[in-house]
């Protein structure tokens, strides 16, 4: 029985059908006239926007607006729990570089960070950058970070005002606290420092949003006398730049999600051409970190699926000198790599769980950095610094605020250095994480990572919220997350399905859930939510199914094989017009996507395999639970039309009488409000939702 009771009438898109054909198969696509013809203008100007889409998404709005409005006071009661578990003037622990230490903090009732450094002997604060003041007046603002110059007499620092990630890079002279006139535009956000600190690289896009292009810029010159120092031709690729922990290199990465190409520039002299260190192979994939005369290489070259670690010469780093350094594991999956002067160290994980190894260059001695809980999180730091002895990495657990600790390499001391603190208060011990193996269709075993109160009845009462992504090789960590308590503290279970398509289970878990075998993801998904179920925890019509963007595709998909298996569905910024989406390949993230999800304009296995699972293509007559999405208007990632669409196919289409919801941002993109209390506001009406839906409203 539904909990939305005496809605208004939904909103009811005319249906303008367009046909297209592929590989001898014709669909018709009603609601195609949702996507703005002139949306690559209306991201950059959302004024543009055409006057019927408009009035549709504001029309949705209303509808959603009448159909949460009984739950005005829950959201803002969900609001202030949320926020009093957040200090609020929090700050982090400014990490030495240097004659100086920087950090970021906030202000009570701050939306955005404040960069500062102090004199690392002790000294008077100093304000870089204060977020908020940049922000003020804009109704959508995003730092994207910033970088200081080596000679720390500089910042360049990046920010969003649309949502669209188109963003603006400026350049701020540390000694007086302006900016210069230097105004660089469309950029991907951030910069990599030269040695003399005289200029940047940065990675610029093109009028397609693809990261296409790298340029130098020279202080004190226009943007429009940037030189152009590499650009990518294939749109299947993106491109990035950084500068090497020494500052001796500019790296130049160029990947899409299963081929990697680098480049080098000396830093001390960026007018030469950058040199290739090995010219890409489809499949191979690697990356570079400086080690002084050696470059470390993390790579999955010659069939290592899970990474190993090599070395060459900074001098001549091609393949043919590439020598071993740490051995392919299969099951242990090599995350990353950084090298200090005495040491290298590496993030891994097996059996699930990730660990630190540090190993010390001139012995080859290595030790684990690891932990005992059932489940956890680490986040390793590092250091700004390359000749050092310490280092810093963060734990967590789904109970255990997150704690940052320095390490000292050499003597193996850990230093707590802060712990998250809960200014709302919270105990540890109220709360239970554990594991749970869903079997799958197939045999697999899928992990469930669970939080629930210590006093939650365990006898299939509890309502779940049960989270996935699986896409991409993402591994979703059981990590701290302080609003979900605001969910268990009213009895949910928390439950993170540890899907195929993530690395959770090492690089071959991805592969079985991309491509020819998304749909491993999919019952993956499915399976966990009925092993819940078997284990007594929780009942079908009380599982609130969740996930975002890809996730989104997971939730789209779900519904459509198994709305049964779910009271309700939770889906923000979703991927799910899959089919349509990879076949234009004027989107910005299409053709590096292919390697991801096949090309059906080039393939006929691939466009019947997306099409067997593509949700708006696969919805049909049946009973939907109710349905949520969540859309940004200015998202370049997934398109505000998808969700769009999506939900009026839904309500066409549905029988069990229950709303098919759609929220859009009108002044946001992909990550929704910027804003860190903002966005506990977009938070708190998804859980309304799902209280809502299993009547703890």
């Amino acid at each position: 029985m539904t909990a939305f009771k005496n809605l208004p009438a939904a909103p009811i898109a005319p249906q303008r059908p367009v046909s297209d054909t592929h590989h001898g198969t014709t669909r018709s696509d009603p609601y195609s006239w949702l996507r703005d013809a002139n949306w690559q203008a209306m991201f950059k100007d959302p004024s543009l926007l055409d006057a019927d889409i408009r009035a549709h998404l504001e029309a949705e709005n209303a509808y959603v607006s009448a159909a949460m409005a009984d739950t005005e006071e829950l959201q803002k009661t969900l609001f202030r729990e949320m926020r009093g578990r957040i200090k609020e003037d929090d700050s982090s622990v400014p990490a030495p570089d240097g004659p100086w230490c920087y950090g970021i903090r906030y202000v009570s009732g701050g939306e955005h960070p404040i960069s500062f450094r102090l004199p690392r002997e002790g000294g008077k604060e100093e304000i870089l950058l204060d977020g908020d003041r940049e922000a003020r007046d804009a109704a959508y603002f995003r730092l994207a970070g910033s970088s200081h110059a080596p000679d720390h007499r500089h910042l360049a620092w990046a920010y969003d005002d649309k949502g669209s990630e188109f963003f603006t890079l400026k350049v701020r002279n540390l000694e007086s606290g302006a900016d210069l006139d230097d105004l660089v535009e469309n950029t991907g956000g951030g910069g990599a420092w030269t040695a003399d600190s005289g200029g940047f690289f940065y990675t610029a896009v093109d009028e397609n949003h693809r990261p296409a292009h790298i340029y130098y810029h020279r202080l004190g010159t226009p943007q429009s006398q940037d030189r152009l120092v590499r650009e990518e031709s294939d749109p299947g690729f993106f491109m990035g730049v950084a500068e090497s922990r020494l500052h001796d290199y500019i790296f130049i990465a160029i990947n899409d999600h299963e081929t990697s190409e680098w480049w080098t520039v000396p830093a001390d002299a960026p007018e030469k051409a950058p040199r290739l260190v090995a010219e890409r192979r489809s499949g191979v994939e690697y990356s570079l970190t400086e080690g002084g005369d050696v470059f470390y290489i993390l790579t999955n070259v010659d069939g290592a699926k899970d990474f190993k670690i090599m070395q060459a010469p900074v001098g001549a780093p091609e393949p043919d000198n590439w020598t071993e350094v740490v051995a392919h594991k299969p099951g242990r999956l090599i995350l990353s790599i950084s090298a200090y002067a005495d040491h290298l160290v590496w993030m891994e994980r097996e059996n699930g769980l990730p660990r630190i190894i540090v190993r010390q260059r001139s012995t080859g001695a290595e030790h684990a950095i690891a932990f005992d809980e059932e489940a956890y999180s680490l986040g390793f730091q590092g250091s700004m610094e390359y000749d050092t002895e310490t280092v810093r990495f963060t734990y967590s657990s789904m109970t255990t605020p997150s704690q940052l600790f320095e390490y000292n390499m050499r003597t193996r001391e850990r230093h707590l250095l802060k712990e998250t603190e809960i200014p709302s208060g919270h105990n540890p011990e109220d709360y239970v994480t554990r594991r749970i193996i869903a079997p799958a269709h197939d045999g697999e075993s899928v992990p469930v990572t669970l939080l629930y109160r210590r006093d939650t009845p365990l006898d299939g009462s509890a309502p779940c919220l049960l989270y996935g992504y699986g896409a991409y090789g993402i591994a979703i960590p059981a990590a701290f997350n302080s609003n979900c308590l605001s969910l268990v503290d009213r009895g949910f279970i928390y439950a993170i399905a540890h899907i195929r398509g993530g690395k959770e289970k090492g690089f071959a878990w991805y592969e079985a859930g991309k491509r020819a075998h998304k749909r491993n993801t999919f019952h993956d998904f499915i399976s966990a939510a009925e092993a819940l179920v078997a284990a007594g925890l929780t009942r079908h019509d009380r599982i609130i199914a969740e996930g975002g963007s890809a996730g989104g595709m997971l939730m789209g998909a779900v519904a459509n094989m198994a709305p049964g298996a779910f009271g309700g569905i939770i889906a923000a910024v979703p991927f799910v017009d899959v089919l349509s989406t990879m076949l234009d390949d004027s989107l910005p993230l299409t053709p590096p996507e292919w390697p991801e999800w096949g090309n059906p304009a080039a393939s006929e296995q691939d466009y019947q395999m997306i099409a067997s699972y593509s949700p708006y293509d696969n919805v049909t007559r049946q009973a939907y639970p109710p349905i949520l999405a969540l859309g940004g208007l200015t998202d370049p990632r997934v398109t505000y039309w998808e969700p769009a669409k999506w939900i009026a196919r839904l309500r066409e289409c549905s029988t069990s009488g229950e709303p098919m919801l759609l929220k859009t941002n009108m002044a946001a993109g992909h990550g929704g409000a910027a804003g860190r209390f903002q966005r506990l506001e977009e938070i708190a009406f998804e859980y309304a939702f799902a209280l809502k839906v299993v009547g703890r409203a």
